[in-house]
């Protein structure tokens, strides 16, 4: 992976992972979800969900833009397992010992037991979406769903240079979609809906074939097929993605105002794949430099400072939430709205702070060494200047 970035994703990156924080505070708050007796201008903090479709979707297309640049190739599976495992192991497993140690000397993750030995080798292993055990860290399923991910990559774009990009994307929709629809029927196959799910997967695939239409639009497609579609893609670049991001979002979103909490976690499978395309076209549009101003302010330092630890934040706030909440904010208020907006306080520039440490000890130290944005270089005619480049290869995990 080039050590180029696209402006403006590490500023999405820090935000989902934010809008993750102050939903498991939300949660802490209002416990009585999906029924929380929350005020209005709170509801959407329920959501802490779709800041995960964010990051899957944008798992898919930073891990993708490098291979869409060669002909839909990685270069080398064990290289990429390498940068995988050296990316996202580190840091994670440091944040696993944090999470027990906290589990087990000063206070356990709500709605969870005290993490056991199984929960240790589950944990370690990336495999507690699929292997039931106490959680040290209720974030921490979808690092497992994620690493799996990783390893259906090389699939998935061999599915692409074989019948391309977008008859993979219908068939993983529709691996996905039978299974949503067979699952609740079938006792065990609900279960692994709930904990691992599969629409994840088909989000995963959109992302992948987001990138390959901007890295093909781009001109930079190499290598037969993938060269030959990037004069295809190329007029799609100046659509107003942004503008179809904000209609296919719009009466999602309205949707879930209307019909309310309750609703929508009842129907969380096909939620998340009806806000999949307004995710990618968000993508689009940023890595295309489009709006902008939107551009400009996911860019500007606090948000790249705030991207730059955000895998770190995602990892270790909700150990400190529950700290804050249970031993300083619990004693003296009751829960509600008061509690909510005192804990926030607390906990946002504290898990910001810690994270940014963390990432400095176990994300820096291993992982690969973020460009200075003076670095990025323009990829192709109709971006703004210097605003195009590869992003690293890591998304958050969500």
């Amino acid at each position: 992976m080039t050590g180029r970035r696209l402006p403006g994703l590490d500023g999405l990156r820090g935000l989902a992972a934010l809008y993750v924080v102050v939903s498991h505070v939300w949660l802490r708050a209002f416990p009585g979800y999906p029924a929380a007796g929350d005020p209005f201008w709170a509801g959407w903090f329920a959501y802490g969900r779709f800041a995960v479709l964010v990051f899957i979707v944008l798992s898919g297309f930073s891990l993708a833009l490098s291979p869409a640049r060669a002909g839909w190739r990685l270069d080398g599976i064990w290289d990429y397992a390498r940068r995988r495992a050296r990316r996202i192991l580190p840091a994670y497993w440091a944040a696993l010992a944090f999470s027990l140690a906290v589990a087990w000397l000063i206070v356990p993750q709500p709605r969870s037991g005290v993490p056991d030995a199984m929960s240790v080798l589950v944990n370690g292993a990336l495999v507690q979406n699929v292997v039931g055990a106490p959680s040290p860290n209720t974030a921490f399923w979808s690092i497992a769903v994620e690493a799996q991910l990783y390893v259906l990559l090389p699939v998935l774009l061999l599915m692409i240079r074989r019948r391309g990009a977008a008859a993979m994307v219908a068939v993983v929709a529709l691996i996905v979609v039978a299974v949503g629809i067979v699952g609740p029927h079938v006792a065990r196959l609900d279960t692994f809906v709930v904990e691992s799910p599969p629409e994840l997967a088909a989000l995963f695939a959109l992302g992948i074939a987001s990138a390959g239409l901007v890295a093909a639009g781009a001109g930079i497609a190499t290598a037969g097929e993938g060269a030959a579609r990037g004069s295809w893609s190329r007029p799609r670049r100046s659509w107003p993605w942004h503008w179809l991001a904000l209609a296919a979002a719009a009466p999602v979103l309205a949707t879930i105002a209307w019909e309310g909490t309750a609703w929508t976690q009842s129907r969380l499978f096909w939620v998340d794949l009806a806000l999949a395309p307004a995710i990618a076209c968000l993508l689009i549009g940023l890595a295309t430099g489009r709006p902008a101003w939107l551009v400009r302010l996911l860019d500007a330092r606090p948000m790249r400072g705030l991207g730059g630890s955000s895998y770190s934040l995602y990892l270790t706030h909700a150990p400190i939430i529950a700290i804050v909440y249970e031993l300083i904010v619990a004693p003296w208020l009751h829960q509600g709205r008061a509690a909510f907006l005192v804990a926030l306080a607390i906990v946002i520039p504290l898990t910001i702070a810690f994270a940014k440490a963390f990432a400095a000890v176990f994300e820096r130290r291993f992982g690969a060494r973020r460009p200075a944005p003076a670095q990025a270089t323009a990829i192709g005619r109709g971006l703004s200047r210097g605003d195009a480049a590869v992003p690293r290869g890591a998304a958050v995990p969500g």
